[in-house]
């Protein structure tokens, strides 16, 4: 192209009339995911969002999160549903171990090409965590970059409030000697580890996404990119049943060594019985095609376990019963005693 003829916004790679385009594609979507509590439509420059008279002493609680190098299979598989239903999952989740109940969400979807085909499926995955963890969609931000990210690559990123009452808060400092620990079965790696995980399946092993796993009975990209689940409902159900529970983790990067001491008071651990909750096979899968040890994979996966919930022993049996009740598999998995603040994993 001649460098003295007329330059357009257009010709310099962004795309106005595309990106209008793609707000009038996702507006449906979005508008499936309002509460009555919103009270601003699609394309204002904020949005409003009223409490109302429902509570009594709130408390506003956020998160943001990612969805990571697991982006890089969804490119790989050129599937984009479901890493939309991670980004909401992977900020509720952190939200909810206040006690707090996910309120509204916001996207920010940055690309250096707006594809609105593509970029409406990742839009997809978000309604539809939203819609499960009932939380509406506000708003959010579509960057076109040219030059700044590789072909047909984005980024994701996600922000979410909720509420709490203030009496009602969950923070683990009622945590005492003797509480369980109940682990929630995860549905396999969630959003974390994947670039241990590319490692091993894309670069040494040259696998492809559509490559089988005999031990998972999936493709490749089917496992991968299976989305994190979220816990919502699980902790609305113990609390329709008037279950108090003491404090929350959301299992992500880190595992349950680097994310439920985050919850104990200072002096207690947690005692983590090894064996006492099944493990999906993919874990088994990535430790012997990688070789990795195994106190790496504790500590970079979840292992089976995507949420833990902290409670008296007493109550433990019930919590397990409402948590299997409402679709949510659970074990004690463990319990809290005194000694440097932290996990201790044991034999079963």
């Amino acid at each position: 192209m001649n460098k003295n003829s007329k330059l357009t916004y257009k010709k310099a790679g962004v795309d106005i009339k595309e990106g209008d385009r793609f707000v009038d594609m996702i507006g449906p979507l979005v508008r499936k995911t309002f509460r009555p509590e919103v009270m601003t439509e699609i394309g204002s420059f904020g949005a409003l969002f009223r409490l109302g008279k429902k509570y009594k002493d709130p408390v506003l609680v956020s998160g943001t999160d990612g969805v990571g190098t697991k982006l890089k299979v969804a490119f790989l598989a050129d599937r984009h549903d479901t890493v939309g239903i991670d980004l909401v999952a992977m900020c509720v989740n952190d939200v909810l171990t206040s006690g707090a109940e996910p309120l509204f969400f916001l996207d920010y979807f940055a690309t250096g090409k707006l594809r609105p085909e593509k970029a409406a499926e990742v839009i997809k995955g978000i309604t539809a965590g939203c819609i499960e963890s009932g939380c509406a969609l506000v708003g959010g931000e579509t960057a076109e970059m040219p030059g700044f990210y590789d072909k047909g690559e984005y980024d994701l990123s996600g922000f979410a409030v909720g509420v709490v009452e203030k009496k009602e808060i969950v923070d683990g400092s009622s945590i005492r000697k003797g509480d369980s620990v109940i682990g929630i079965a995860s549905n396999g790696l969630h959003s974390n580890g994947f670039s241990l995980v590319r490692e091993i399946f894309f670069n040494r092993k040259r696998m492809k996404p559509k490559s089988k796993l005999k031990e998972t009975g999936t493709t490749l990209a089917d496992e991968l990119l299976r989305p994190t689940r979220i816990y919502v409902k699980a902790y609305h159900s113990l609390r329709k049943s008037k279950i108090t529970i003491k404090g929350m983790a959301h299992i992500t990067g880190g595992g349950i060594t680097g994310n439920l001491p985050r919850v104990l008071p200072k002096g207690l651990q947690a005692v983590v019985a090894e064996g006492s909750w099944p493990e999906q096979p993919i874990f088994k899968v990535i430790k012997g095609l990688g070789n990795v040890p195994q106190s790496d994979m504790m500590s970079t996966f979840n292992m089976g376990i995507g949420y833990i919930i902290v409670a008296e022993e007493s109550k433990k049996e019930r919590i397990i019963q409402v948590l299997k009740k409402n679709g949510f598999d659970a074990y004690l998995i463990g319990m809290i005693e005194k000694g440097v603040k932290g996990v201790c994993y044991a034999k079963h």
